[in-house]
């Protein structure tokens, strides 16, 4: 970077922390990888896995990342969707509308209006363990918890996407909207397969997930779609996987920010010592998760 040191350093995670807040700091420049990595005294390559390895993304990635942040606030803070692009730090428009409705989930115009006229399905069941919300976008399933009661779950809902229009299935759920049988028949029957699985009377259901979250996030939550049912895995193996063996934490949090139980099955990851560690909707429905599936294993 124009005002690094030419001398080298030594390559310790305190140095490269330094450079990634630098590089978040300054996400509307960018630098060759070898010129990031001269100062280190390694090659392009092995500075990229030294990288990744502490923070958790590449240097491209993190710097993409921030951008996005960016952008997202700009685009809540009512900036025109053109200034809100070129004041995050993207050189052009051309590849950025594409870029960030993939990340976002939604067009640009829609995130700066805050979802406003997104319209998304909800449904409840009462299930063995206890009362389960799911919600579901044209996309795919975006929402699926537990709580205690149908209303306590339409309120986090709507916190969680506080300007989309929520529209309840008749057969689940009571809403000021209701939408007909006809409307929501997919997502109820997506949740009956998911009761159903947590019954212990069929296996978990393949649906399609409509995931929003940050690109760290995204790694770890794919990861977790992949550990087989019966199986768990510690927090530092899930780091280690996913090219970051250093972000263990980050891992963690990931797992806590996830919005749909079950189907993406952070249950199944466990502290190094085989402790339980956390669980965003409590320590015995992990056990109990845990335990059916450890029954159910051909």
């Amino acid at each position: 970077m124009p005002d690094r040191p030419a001398t080298r350093h030594a390559c310790d995670d305190a140095a490269l922390v330094a450079l990634a807040r630098d590089l978040v700091a300054r996400a509307d420049e960018s630098w060759p990888l070898a010129e990031l990595a001269a100062p280190f005294g390694l090659s392009p390559s092995a500075f990229q896995r030294r990288f990744t390895a502490l923070v958790g993304l590449s240097p491209k990635a993190l710097q993409d990342a921030a951008r996005l942040g960016r952008l997202k606030s700009a685009l809540k803070a009512g900036s025109p969707v053109t200034e809100a692009i070129l004041e995050a730090g993207f050189g052009s428009t051309s590849r950025v509308y594409g870029e960030a409705q993939r990340d976002l989930g939604m067009t640009l115009s829609a995130y700066r209006a805050g979802a406003a006229g997104e319209i998304i399905h909800w449904t409840a069941r009462e299930t063995r363990l206890g009362w389960l919300a799911m919600a579901a976008t044209a996309r795919g399933v975006c929402f699926a918890q537990f709580g205690a009661s149908p209303s306590a779950l339409e309120a986090e809902l709507a916190r969680e996407f506080p300007h989309a229009t929520l529209v309840a299935s008749d057969a689940g759920a009571p809403s000021r909207r209701t939408a007909s049988p006809r409307a929501t028949a997919p997502l109820d029957a997506w949740i009956d397969a998911l009761d159903a699985h947590l019954a212990r009377h069929a296996p978990a259901p393949e649906l399609p997930l409509d995931l929003r979250g940050t690109a760290f996030q995204m790694r770890v939550w794919r990861f977790l779609q992949g550990i087989p049912l019966g199986e768990t895995r510690a927090y530092a193996d899930v780091a280690q996987a996913i090219g970051a063996p250093k972000a263990t934490r980050a891992v963690g949090t990931a797992c806590g920010a996830n919005r749909v139980a079950v189907l993406v099955p952070c249950h199944r990851v466990l502290r190094g010592d085989g402790a339980l560690g956390g669980y965003r909707w409590g320590l015995a429905r992990k056990r109990a998760l845990l335990e059916a599936e450890s029954a159910a294993r051909p």
